[in-house]
């Protein structure tokens, strides 16, 4: 019976996923170079980049070998990279007044990626987390309990101020400070930097996934332990209406670009995101997400290639325009062929 059965069908669906050109022909969804932002952590020294062991693949980089890695990304089509710095703990302290000093690491790595390779954009971070000896991405309350919000704001101000100052493409700011966009945008123009725009962390979860990234920083080693909580000032991660508030607030401040981080865990609050908003949206494959896919490969669980490009094809399908990721480079190199 099985042999001559046949069903009175009139949409077979499977008739576009016979061949690779059909399938070609069809496809909804297309993951490009320029769609990638590089995340790229900078340190002191001469010595050769240092690799994070937790995070597989990535390294710190001194600043010249953080100007020959921007030349490789640009040269493979990478439009724009991200600045986190390491900082040697002698110069962190409660106030995190080392991210106002006018030659810091970061505005130095600024300056020489610009003078290297003008056409990347560059993006520095705007928090104080690698500054402060407490790890908190703010100046603490006199209680020392909580983040001091509006003492806070008045610091980032003058860190993307001296970040333009530097040249940078846009000021990120990654802190979830009530009204920092808005601050920051005003304290920009008020200095001559109409410019300079502003990619917002606009909905960014206090989220279990930071791991990593905060040994790259230093900001774990700061504060004693990796699972520092941040509950009172980034989201909740049970609240999708909230995330829209945020995003509506930063839009209406001055945003140029919101973000949603992390981006995996979180492609709802992407599709929703994209679907309220006209301004370009990103979205931030953090550390985490990228060590569990390196894990998991590692001990033959995954296919590291075809994981990486699924997990970030499900990123840009949720809605995002651009993804920060640590994959970018072995993408970039993947689609070039």
């Amino acid at each position: 019976m099985a042999k001559n059965f046949k069903l009175d069908l009139t949409h077979r669906l499977r008739r576009l996923r016979r061949q690779p050109s059909r399938r070609a022909l069809v496809t909804e969804t297309v993951l490009r170079v320029e769609d990638l932002i590089a995340p790229l952590f900078v340190v002191e020294g001469k010595d050769r980049p240092e690799p994070i062991a937790s995070m597989p693949g990535v390294s710190r980089f001194s600043l010249t070998d953080l100007v020959r890695e921007c030349r490789e990304l640009q040269k493979l089509g990478i439009p724009a990279v991200a600045l986190f710095p390491k900082l040697d703990p002698k110069l962190k302290n409660a106030n995190g007044t080392e991210a106002l000093n006018k030659t810091t690491l970061v505005l130095r790595a600024v300056r020489a990626v610009k003078k290297a390779v003008p056409e990347l954009a560059v993006i520095t971070d705007v928090a104080l987390d690698p500054y402060t000896n407490h790890g908190h991405d703010g100046v603490l309350t006199a209680a020392g309990d909580d983040v001091d919000n509006d003492r806070t704001v008045a610091i980032l101000c003058e860190m993307a101020v001296l970040q333009a100052d530097a040249g940078v493409d846009f000021v990120a700011p990654s802190d979830m400070m009530d009204g920092r966009v808005g601050a920051i945008r005003k304290a920009l123009d008020a200095t001559g930097h109409t410019g300079t725009g502003i990619l917002a962390y606009s909905a960014k979860f206090n989220s279990a996934y930071y791991g990593p990234f905060r040994d790259a920083v230093g900001s774990a080693k700061a504060a004693g332990t990796r699972l520092l909580s941040k509950a009172t000032y980034q989201m909740n991660p049970a609240n999708r209406r909230e995330a829209l508030s945020e995003v509506a607030l930063d839009e209406k401040e001055g945003a140029d670009i919101v973000m949603v981080k992390p981006a995996g865990l979180y492609l709802d609050i992407i599709r929703e995101v994209r679907n309220a908003t006209k301004k370009p949206v990103a979205a931030y494959q953090v550390s985490g997400e990228y060590a569990q896919i390196q894990a998991a490969a590692r001990l033959g669980w995954l296919d590291l290639a075809r994981c990486r490009d699924e997990s970030l094809l499900a990123i840009k399908r949720a809605g995002a325009d651009m993804i920060l990721t640590y994959f970018a480079k072995d993408v970039a190199k993947a689609l070039k062929g």
